[in-house]
């Protein structure tokens, strides 16, 4: 009996050692990029049961800082890195790897988008958002009083939006009604409203938040889908990114290797964005 009891405690102590040998791999950043990188983690793990890959949010200032303060392998952001989040960490070597395409689309409340509202030029948003235009019967919708999102400061789908929108990608919004965070949050926002406008990333688009067409001053209307974003025609359009300290070695090096393998671009896609291979 006592031979069973010591087979036991082996058996024990070897689950243990072998969990303690499970190697990590922490991630966080953009909310626009973890939907990515949260399945590309969930498929890698099914082939390397040796890796513990860990997938937070937060947004891309978050996941930048995080990095930087090396607290995390991964960081993901949505925007490209200020001078002064470099200068911050002088000792990082921040190196940027691109893993897909997004477009930031100016969306309304599918009850204004229904009622005909579905195209608006950069200049009557930027409008919106300074507080010069407050109904949408001055744009020809609704007699409704327009309700105005805007993003916290740090996250990088603002970044990209006010600086094709406003011409400053940290400018003011004095017509913002709300400021929220998640993409998630923004877009349940809208969809509590029946008067509201917002920025999100195209992969977060559905029946009930209508992404708007953008009218250019040539007078071409451009909408939101993945042709123009992939060619570069849509107007508010980033590349989606990873960072890591230097050169990306080991377990980080093999995931990254797959998100940018032909099956890691195929869930980038997935996603909602377009891969870049």
């Amino acid at each position: 009996m006592k031979y069973k009891i010591y087979f036991f405690a082996a058996f024990i102590l070897l689950f243990i050692q072998a969990c303690d040998q499970q190697e990590s791999i922490t991630i966080s950043g953009s909310t626009t990029v973890l939907p990515i990188i949260s399945r590309a983690a969930e498929v890698f793990n099914e082939s390397e049961s040796n890796f513990n890959i860990i997938v937070n949010a937060g947004g891309s200032g978050v996941g930048i800082n995080q990095l930087g303060e090396g607290k995390i392998d991964i960081g993901m952001t949505s925007r490209d890195l200020k001078k002064e989040e470099i200068k911050s960490y002088p000792e990082v070597e921040f190196n940027t790897i691109s893993i897909g395409k997004d477009a930031v689309v100016p969306v309304v409340s599918s009850e204004i988008y229904n009622a005909g509202l579905t195209t608006l030029s950069l200049n009557q948003i930027a409008k919106i958002y300074n507080g010069e235009i407050g109904n949408w019967k001055e744009l020809g919708g609704p007699d409704k009083e327009i309700l105005c999102i805007d993003k916290e400061q740090s996250r990088g789908t603002r970044h990209v939006f006010m600086k094709i929108v406003m011409g400053d990608k940290e400018a003011e919004t004095p017509g913002a009604d709300l400021v929220m965070g998640s993409n998630n949050e923004e877009q349940t926002a809208i969809v509590q409203s029946d008067a509201a406008i917002g920025m999100l990333s195209n992969a977060w688009l559905s029946e009930d938040v209508k992404g708007l067409n953008i009218k250019l001053d040539n007078g071409t209307v451009i909408s939101p889908n993945l042709q123009a974003i992939s060619n570069g025609k849509f107007p508010i359009t980033r590349d989606l990114f990873i960072l890591t300290n230097g050169t990306p070695k080991g377990n980080v090096k093999a995931f990254i290797d797959f998100l940018l393998s032909p099956e890691g671009q195929e869930i980038v896609e997935k996603s909602g964005y377009v891969r870049i291979k």
